[in-house]
């Protein structure tokens, strides 16, 4: 408790002389470049994030070949999507970047080797193997997961930061389950450690940009806190139904508006006002109202998802897509 508390002030002091500090420095926003009227704001906040993670991570995790590769990874997504939010870099080169720094993770220990079916039994992903001098042997199958996953959750999280807060609530959300889940059912108290001290940067943040915003995040907060969502999941023998669970409107909403822009033959990387939180604005909700409702189907499924079973993981997910579902098709109804 005493570590977790000392991350959330550090996090809250280090926003409070960003507030200060980004105007003087020029780091603020750029609202002309969407047609919005009002006063800039700081922006990139979100590095504040990573670098309090850093500093926590340093005199905490032990620097072991798996915490090195994920720290190295961090650092290497923060420093791209820094300069990506002061001058835009074009969507193929961000994507692989991100898919070297995933793949970083991955070689160097984070992935996960089994997934359970809901339907009983287990989906082995390390039955075929690549055999490498650096980083030893490397499961095919559980690269192509974890790599996939990552990214997802990354995307997901970042093209979610459509509303000041959204993203610090959900994440907040995330973070919490997980440390729960790694918590009281696992006994996993490094895990839940790390959850619990993010999820106290998340909480800090949401002081400062829930609305009415006062710092803006940038791809820099939304996709560090996407990447450690993901990692999370996948640590210790994978919780990804729980942060599926936990994330469902952000990474269901993803799988949607991709599906969509495809089948349209446009691609999933180009911008766009089709994601769940812009159709809702379009339909008069208020930004607070939606930051609310993610919030609320985050606590409801991912706190489930800390007692159900496998089987019934696999049903509560099935309902938060029909729900999801719902939710698109009735923002884009017409009155």
């Amino acid at each position: 408790i005493a570590t977790v508390t000392i991350v959330f002030l550090a996090t809250v002091a280090a926003y409070a002389v960003t507030l200060r500090i980004f105007p003087l420095l020029g780091l603020l926003d750029f609202p002309e470049r969407y047609g919005i009227k009002r006063k800039r704001l700081p922006y990139p906040t979100g590095i504040v994030a990573v670098l309090v993670f850093l500093i926590f991570a340093l005199f905490v995790l032990p620097l072991d070949l798996k915490n090195i590769g994920m720290l190295v990874a961090v650092s290497c997504l923060a420093v791209t999507c820094f300069i990506d939010d002061r001058t835009p870099l074009s969507p193929p080169l961000r994507l692989v970047i991100q898919l070297l720094i995933v793949t970083l993770i991955f070689a160097t220990g984070s992935r996960i080797y089994t997934i359970t079916s809901p339907f009983g039994g287990f989906l082995k992903l390390d039955d075929f193997v690549l055999q490498t001098g650096l980083f030893g042997p490397l499961p095919l199958l559980s690269g192509l997961f974890t790599i996939g996953w990552l990214l997802l959750t990354i995307n997901a999280l970042n093209w979610f930061d459509g509303i000041s807060g959204q993203v610090s609530v959900i994440a907040t959300i995330g973070f919490l389950m997980l440390g729960c889940l790694a918590l009281f059912r696992n006994g996993e108290t490094d895990i839940a450690l790390l959850s619990f001290s993010l999820a106290a940067i998340a909480g800090a943040g949401i002081l400062f940009d829930f609305p009415p915003t006062k710092i803006l995040m940038g791809d820099t907060g939304s996709m560090f806190f996407g990447l450690m969502l993901g990692l999370l999941g996948i640590y210790h023998g994978g919780k990804v139904a729980t942060a599926f669970l936990a994330l469902g409107i952000p990474l269901i909403d993803a799988l949607f508006v991709i599906i969509r822009r495809t089948a349209a033959g446009r691609s999933p990387l180009a911008g766009g006002r089709d994601h769940l939180h812009h159709l809702l604005l379009d339909r008069g909700w208020s930004e607070k109202r939606i930051v609310l409702l993610t919030a609320m189907i985050g606590t409801v499924f991912g706190g489930s998802a800390l007692f159900l079973s496998t089987t019934q993981k696999g049903i509560a997910g099935a309902i938060l897509i029909l729900l999801i579902a719902g939710m698109h098709w009735h923002a884009r109804s017409k009155e």
